[in-house]
């Protein structure tokens, strides 16, 4: 399994200014990910078709909120940072980037 840990990066968009951290953990040889932004409420983001080539992961993000739209994400582990790309409705591409904090 690639990019354990606690992983924060700032997000700069229309609708939001701060920090994200996602936890990504091995929950019995299945990746687990949460989500999290500073002084935000999230509304639960279940993933689903996670795929592993490399030191790059690539997954697919719902939530309620979005009624049903995909997020694609990209995300590439290069020790303790990472650099990513997600499709967010509305907004389109948002490139992300950050540091592992544990």
């Amino acid at each position: 399994m690639i990019g354990l840990g606690i992983w924060e990066a700032p997000i700069s968009t229309i609708f939001y200014k701060g920090k994200g951290t996602m936890t990504i953990s091995d929950n019995n040889g299945e990746y687990d990910f949460k989500f999290e932004l500073t002084n935000q409420k999230l509304p639960e983001i279940r993933v689903s078709d996670i795929n592993e080539d490399g030191n790059t992961l690539t997954l697919t993000g719902e939530c309620d909120y979005l009624k049903g739209q995909k997020i694609p994400v990209t995300l590439t582990f290069d020790g303790d940072k990472f650099v990513g790309t997600l499709k967010a409705p509305i907004i389109g591409k948002i490139k992300i980037k950050g540091t592992k904090q544990a």
